[in-house]
């Protein structure tokens, strides 16, 4: 009798939930942060991984894909493999000098790599020309002096459009010419766009939601184009994590309003700004694809603001559809950039066996297919 009342009332449990659609679990009844995993939104797999070494940011453009690496040694580098076959062996630009850092990958299509480095003492941003020993400085003006701390280097698929952000507070600028070689947290590595704000810009057990009505301490920081040909430096008030489009005529890029984070886009040569994304929650890093038709890029918008807990997102610029690519239960992704016109590559700290429900403390490069 017991086992019949039992099975009657799962029956009856079951038939009061919400019919849900395969891979999608009603935020209604399961509450918004989960602890049920979800089955994966599109095939999520790894796409490089190394051991005992984080690699994150990846950069696609022409035949290649470059991402940075941290050896957990306190060594950082960028690598640049072939994008169709990315395990069969990479070019590496590593320290010079004790203490040098190489962070901030960007990868050209004439298989170019743009950097940012402190081996002159201040930190500046530089292009290693694809072949030979040669290294162009990018917008050499004050990042010698110090005067520009170049953070989060991004470039047009040929590279005659540069930009990078930077704090104009002076007691940031300091703690980042600190920060550069010595990120006190693998955590911080993956995810750049904490470093202006100043509930997060440090590791600790908790963290405010990214939502509006926030109170962030810090002032915003500036946003630089370089055009190569003409040397002309652009700046654009409260703005960073910059993505130029394939063409360079446009730049994407993230704005803080009240708390909250947004994309925005605007023309290079001037225009109105145009906000992309509206959430009450946190929008970052956006990437381009090669068409200029979409953008990914990084939110919490569906873990309410959760800064640990982050997934990949794509917009259609047209009609301004977002649909989420990834779903993991705790993992944090980022960082994403196309490696082709169905594929977006992405930085994240799943567990590679069980990539929608563990994480790991490091960092891998994935890719999540679309068709």
């Amino acid at each position: 009798m017991k086992t019949k009342i039992k099975l009657a009332l799962t029956a009856a449990i079951l038939m009061s939930v919400p019919t849900m659609m395969p891979g999608h679990v009603d935020a209604a009844f399961w509450g918004s942060k989960s602890s049920v995993a979800e089955a994966p939104l599109y095939p999520v797999t790894p796409l490089i991984v190394e051991k005992g070494v984080d690699l994150m940011y990846p950069s696609a453009a022409g035949d290649f894909l470059v991402y940075s690496k941290y050896s957990g040694v306190g060594e950082y580098n960028i690598a640049r493999v072939s994008k169709f076959s990315p395990l069969s062996g990479e070019r590496n630009i590593k320290p010079v000098v004790l203490d040098d850092a190489i962070r901030f990958g960007v990868a050209v299509s004439d298989g170019s790599m743009g950097y940012i480095s402190n081996r002159l003492g201040p930190v500046s941003a530089w292009m290693w020309q694809g072949h030979g020993e040669g290294h162009v400085a990018i917008a050499n003006m004050a990042t010698f002096t110090g005067g520009l701390v170049p953070l989060h280097l991004n470039a047009s698929r040929s590279g005659s459009v540069w930009c990078f952000d930077a704090t104009m507070e002076r007691n940031r600028l300091n703690q980042l010419l600190n920060e550069f070689s010595k990120v006190s947290h693998q955590e911080l590595l993956g995810q750049q766009w904490r470093t202006y704000d100043s509930d997060s810009y440090r590791h600790k057990l908790g963290y405010a939601e990214t939502k509006t009505g926030k109170t962030n301490k810090f002032n915003p920081p500036m946003l630089f184009t370089f055009d190569r040909k003409s040397s002309q430096l652009v700046m654009i008030n409260n703005a960073f994590d910059g993505a130029l489009s394939p063409d360079g005529r446009r730049i994407a890029f993230v704005r803080e309003t009240n708390g909250n984070y947004d994309i925005w886009v605007q023309d290079v040569d001037g225009g109105e700004v145009v906000q992309l994304t509206n959430s009450p929650f946190g929008d970052f890093e956006p990437a381009w694809n090669a068409d200029g038709t979409k953008l990914a890029f990084v939110s919490n918008r569906d873990s309410e603001g959760e800064v640990t807990n982050t997934s990949i997102y794509m917009m259609d610029i047209a009609t301004g559809k977002i649909e989420r690519l990834t779903n993991a239960l705790r993992a944090i992704d980022g960082g994403p950039t196309w490696l082709d016109a169905n594929t977006v590559v992405f930085h994240s700290n799943r567990d590679e066996k069980k990539p929608q429900e563990s994480t790991r403390s490091g960092w891998n490069i994935w890719q999540v297919k679309l068709k």
